[in-house]
């Protein structure tokens, strides 16, 4: 059997192959990420039988020449990078090129005999990439929120006292008086007429609480910088609000082409935005050997501390399930089964679910694609 190691990059990837025994038969080759480079790649490999490739699914790079080599045939694993370079140490590799990763990772893959990666269908991959843009857009949205707070707290601190700062109300009004002077010179009447949301207006009783506060503000930042800054912030939070809104339905109407995503939506408590969740980060469930391994995943597994002192695990997922006094880092707690570390759970519930169970978008960033088996959980 031939075992195939790619090494990936963004715009050039190296191959290798090697046999049973780990004997080169095709040394380390550069292709490039495009039509000539894959039909290069396609002629060093040759027939698809008794052929394993691996790869370490580096970002983004790795997914078009993953599509092409299942779309021609060849079974496909994906590594965990954190795997072949504990693999490259214990071989007591200390050079690191493209030429030797792709070789180490083709012995790797004879050595351990990694299993092929499983295809996600097409409605689970769209409806992960549209949670994970919507999840992208959240985020961007906080950061503006807190970029508008910011200069609002300059310009107009005794805003926040009438109006709360994330609220479509707040943003209609700073996007057209963004600090205590422009209140200042509003008249009470043309303000307390504002519309907000196309229905709504600010009235006259938070109109003329306003421009009272602004004439006696404490601010002192009314300059055109502080201005335009709030102005295109307010800009900002409205796209991106209707781009997540937007998001949303197009999340709920591509759940109803998922089977399992709307069996989940039966459930009491589980709503369509979890129900994507869980399918974009789990894919299927019955993939799980175990209730205590799917428990992991979704952040009521195990815990760990890495001899350092640093946490590894969900943390993002964890937070609300958090143990009492698991936050004291100097406790001792019970070894996981699988991987030797201190845990906070109990070892019945460590045994089965371990930090390597774990999927690549509940990752940290140095073990973002979790292994299990030589297997990628997540594609």
């Amino acid at each position: 059997m031939r075992f195939v190691g790619i090494d990936i990059g963004g715009e050039s990837h190296a191959v290798a192959v090697v046999n049973d025994g780990g004997a080169l038969l095709v040394k380390s080759t550069l292709f490039g990420e495009d039509a000539v480079g894959y039909q290069r790649l396609r002629e060093l490999l040759g027939n698809h039988d008794d052929c394993l490739v691996a790869m370490e699914a580096t970002g983004h790079y790795w997914r078009n020449l993953f599509a092409f080599l299942v779309s021609h045939g060849f079974e496909v694993a994906l590594l965990n990078p954190l795997r072949t370079r504990r693999f490259a140490e214990e071989e007591l590799e200390r050079t690191k090129t493209d030429s030797v990763d792709a070789l180490g990772i083709a012995r790797f893959a004879a050595q351990k005999r990694p299993a092929p990666t499983p295809i996600a269908d097409e409605v689970t991959a769209e409806l992960r990439e549209l949670v994970r843009l919507r999840t992208r857009y959240v985020d961007e949205l906080s950061d503006r929120m807190r970029q508008l707070h910011r200069a609002v707290d300059l310009g107009f601190p005794e805003f926040t006292r009438h109006v709360r700062i994330k609220t479509l109300l707040a943003t209609a009004i700073l996007a057209r008086y963004p600090t205590a002077r422009s209140f200042a010179r509003v008249s009470i009447h043309k303000l307390a007429r504002l519309a907000y949301d196309g229905r709504h207006h600010v009235g006259e009783a938070l109109a003329r609480a306003l421009v009272e506060s602004a004439k006696i503000s404490v601010g002192t930042h009314h300059s055109e910088a502080y201005q335009l800054q709030v102005s295109y912030t307010c800009s900002d939070i409205e796209l991106l609000r209707g781009r997540v809104k937007q998001l949303e339905q197009d999340i709920e109407r591509k759940l109803q082409d998922h089977e399992v995503g709307k069996l989940l939506t039966t459930i009491d408590g589980i709503g369509a935005r979890t129900a994507a969740c869980l399918i974009a980060e789990l894919g299927d469930p019955s993939r799980f050997r175990d209730a205590g391994a799917r428990a992991c995943v979704i952040g009521c597994g195990c815990r760990h501390w890495s001899p350092s002192g640093e946490t590894l695990g969900c943390a993002r997922t964890t937070t609300a399930c958090w143990l009492p006094g698991s936050g004291r880092r100097s406790r001792s707690w019970p070894a996981c089964a699988n991987c030797s570390l201190p845990s906070t759970a109990s070892p019945e519930i460590a045994a089965r679910s371990c930090r390597f169970s774990q999927p690549a978008g509940l990752r940290s960033n140095e073990e973002r694609l979790i292994m299990s088996n030589g297997r990628a959980e997540m594609v």
